[in-house]
């Protein structure tokens, strides 16, 4: 019988082999196998002689073994194979490790003098003589096979594959080949008339020609092919996610003449911007609506996502329902409540009773609160993890607020709304996320902007303080600070850690360097050196960090937003949603040890009223280097939108993705979303039209079965919970 991309590796290869491939790459399927896509191309066209050549590349050569030697390693366990190769013009060495001696002599048996074959590997060079280390290879079983293969004008290219030390590229490449041989018909995602006007190959001529190419010219058409399989899987899966939310009924929340969030708007003190109004006219809709809303709003730091949540819970509350608002952190969430109850004002206020809500809280208060929230007394609730226990019960949860969406995981996110009989959700993010991402990661959600910012913001200046190359600005960092303190204004200093455990010289001088391996500021050592400073010594200094007890943590937040803390040492704790319109000026220590976005949020926290913000980023990478790429980007614009955008392409999709979502769309394989935007847009459009006309795709078996084999069971369980 003829293979299927669903049947199982020990079927096709055997249990051993199955074994060994679940153990390395997790794979269980003829599908997964050929999944695992060739990472680049050795070209046996393109040798080069072996004296010339270029050390750091990775090369490809032909070569002969000349001598092969195992012995046991001297000052460690282990042991170590040497090889001599030539080409008949010049000579190069291979060395490989191996956990015993009597691996390695399998190793050297195998590479027996006189053996021929194709090695490819990064050149490297050891005691003035070029090497391979761990090389991969590819032994001629006999001579007329390495004439052909030796022979550059019938050479074909060799696929280099993600590979482990149990199995090596030139393995995964021989099962592969295996399996194609034994592989039956595949069904077309694809209708046959999309395919064709898309110019894309069949499913078969792809699998055949990414891993079996025969010139450099048949892989394009590939790649390009199973992009576009991969893009329509996940966009479809998405929008049926999409519309298995919308199958569900949802209570509507009408907001009413005269009712709560008319007398909340005619007290504002201000207008809300355009941007707030388009997106609260949507969210208002959504929430008269047959099905549950599910909406993400982004906007940059600042942009009034709160006030635009605010509006929603009470619409919400004006029909009995009550809305949760979960926050990362307890410093978050009682700044959230803060800042709600002050929206509010005195008469509002008491109506909707908001209610705090944390794990931290003393329990005589912690129960109070919950009693508020069971007997649907407290119509908005704000709180940590703690809303998640099973001992938080709500009497009608309308409306689910999820605060910063990338620090909660999917489980979590799950057990607030399935507290409430299909409450509306609304995710709020200060992370600007470029359209694709969006598209590729929410793409059952239904998302909107915030861009302009509220009128009366003074804007922030960033530079850079490159210590790398004029280490006199350290001294002048805190100067500025001085300076800012003296004018009644307020500074943060941001580490990226909470204490080094190393000592540390005088706020005047650089520190002696730290280990590769940590940076060289914690807030404890910060605040040590700081007490020696001439200006700085002598003012109200404070330290925040996610270890200090709650009420500590409070304390100190609402203290400095009375301005009677002048210097805040904090960590990333106050990265998101602290708001005091007196801090002027951020400073960032290691800068470089933070990411684009979270850089981004921290400077968000200056500028937020009348006075003009600061933001100084700190830093020793050398420039040129991809860390001080990320510093620079991020002092060169304001525009979160831009810098996510760059942040993208500095760290590559799969570390974005993965923060911020779990399951299928957390690991993309061919696909990329700034370089396949096109592609992705163009496969949405495509989804769309199926489902339209084939809900159940039931017209598109291989499209069915291709969203089967490529999202789990657990994949859509969390795709639902988003």
């Amino acid at each position: 019988m003829p293979l299927s991309l669903d049947s199982t590796l020990a079927e096709a290869l055997g249990a051993n082999v199955a074994k060994s491939l679940t153990r390395a790459f997790g794979m269980e399927t003829v599908g997964d196998l050929l999944s695992h896509y060739p990472r680049r191309y050795a070209d046996p066209a393109e040798l080069t002689p072996i004296r010339e050549l270029p050390v750091g590349e990775n090369v490809t050569i032909v070569a002969e073994v000349l001598s092969s030697s195992a012995r046991a390693m001297r000052n460690r366990r282990g042991a170590m194979v040497e090889v001599i190769i030539g080409d008949g013009i010049g000579k190069m060495s291979l060395t490989f490790f191996a956990k015993s001696l009597d691996q390695a002599k399998w190793r050297a048996g195998q590479l027996a003098v006189g053996r021929r074959g194709i090695f490819s590997g990064k050149v490297g060079e050891f005691n003035g003589v070029t090497q391979f280390s761990h090389p991969e290879y590819e032994l001629f079983d006999d001579e007329d096979e390495a004439r052909r293969r030796a022979d550059t004008r019938a050479a074909v290219l060799i696929p280099i594959y993600p590979a482990t030390a149990s199995l090596a590229s030139m393995q995964i490449a021989k099962l592969i080949a295996r399996v194609l041989d034994d592989l039956g018909p595949i069904a077309e995602p694809l209708p046959d008339a999309v395919r064709l006007r898309e110019e894309l190959l069949t499913a078969r001529e792809a699998l055949e020609q990414i891993h079996r190419p025969k010139t450099r010219t048949d892989i394009d058409p590939a790649v390009r092919t199973l992009r576009m399989h991969e893009a329509l899987t996940l966009q479809t899966a998405l929008l049926q996610q999409r519309d298995a939310v919308r199958a569900l009924s949802a209570t509507a929340r009408p907001a009413a003449p005269g009712g709560l969030l008319e007398r909340f708007d005619s007290t504002l003190p201000y207008t809300l911007t355009d941007d707030q109004q388009t997106v609260g006219e949507q969210i208002t809709k959504d929430l008269v609506g047959a099905w549950p809303m599910n909406r993400l709003v982004q906007g940059e730091v600042g942009s009034g996502k709160t006030l635009v949540a605010l509006r929603a819970m009470l619409q919400v509350a004006e029909s009995g329902g009550q809305a949760a608002l979960i926050a990362p952190t307890e410093v978050l969430a009682g700044q959230h409540l803060r800042s709600i109850a002050k929206l509010l004002g005195p008469e509002l206020a008491p109506l909707v009773m908001p209610t705090l809500l944390t794990g931290q809280m003393p329990a005589a208060d912690r129960r109070k609160a919950a009693l508020r929230v069971a007997s649907g007394q407290a119509l908005i609730v704000v709180g940590t993890h703690a809303l998640l226990g099973e001992k938080t019960t709500f009497a009608d949860l309308g409306l689910v607020v999820v605060d910063e969406q990338h620090r909660f995981g999917v489980e979590q996110r799950e057990a607030l709304r399935a507290k409430g009989s299909s409450p509306h959700a609304l995710v709020l993010t200060a992370t600007p996320i470029p359209r694709t991402v969006a598209m590729t990661v929410f793409g059952d959600l239904d998302t909107s902007v915030i861009r302009t910012m509220p009128a009366g913001r003074a804007g922030i200046q960033s530079f850079v303080a490159p210590l790398a190359e004029h280490p006199g600005w350290w001294q002048r960092v805190w100067e500025r600070a001085s300076e800012e303190i003296a004018q009644g204004r307020q500074v943060f200093a941001v580490c990226a850690a909470i204490d080094t455990t190393k000592k540390t010289g005088e706020a005047g001088a650089l520190p002696a360097q730290e280990g590769a391996n940590g940076p060289r500021w914690g807030v404890v050592q910060l605040d040590e050196a700081l007490s020696t400073h001439p200006t700085l010594g002598g003012l109200r200094r404070a330290v925040l960090h996610g270890k200090m007890p709650s009420d500590e943590k409070d304390a100190v937040m609402q203290a400095f937003a009375r301005g009677e803390i002048d210097l805040l040492l904090a960590t990333t704790v106050i990265e998101v949603g602290v708001d005091v319109p007196n801090a002027s000026t951020m400073i960032v220590l290691d800068a470089d040890r933070f990411g684009v976005s979270q850089l981004h949020q921290l400077r968000g926290r200056v500028g937020r009223g009348g006075v003009p913000g600061l933001c100084l980023l700190v830093t020793e990478a050398e420039e040129g280097s991809v860390a001080r790429e990320r510093v620079d980007a991020v002092a060169a614009t304001l525009d979160g939108f831009q810098l996510a955008e760059v942040d993208l392409e500095l760290r590559g999709e799969g570390d974005v993705l993965g923060s911020v979502q779990a399951g299928a769309r957390s690991s993309l394989r061919l696909l990329r979303v700034v370089k396949d935007s096109r592609l992705i847009v163009r496969a949405r459009e495509l989804a769309e039209v199926i489902l339209a006309a084939d809900p159940s795709l039931a017209e598109h078996p291989g499209l069915r079965a291709a969203i089967e084999r490529r999202v789990s069971d657990e994949d859509r369980a969390a795709l639902a919970k988003n």
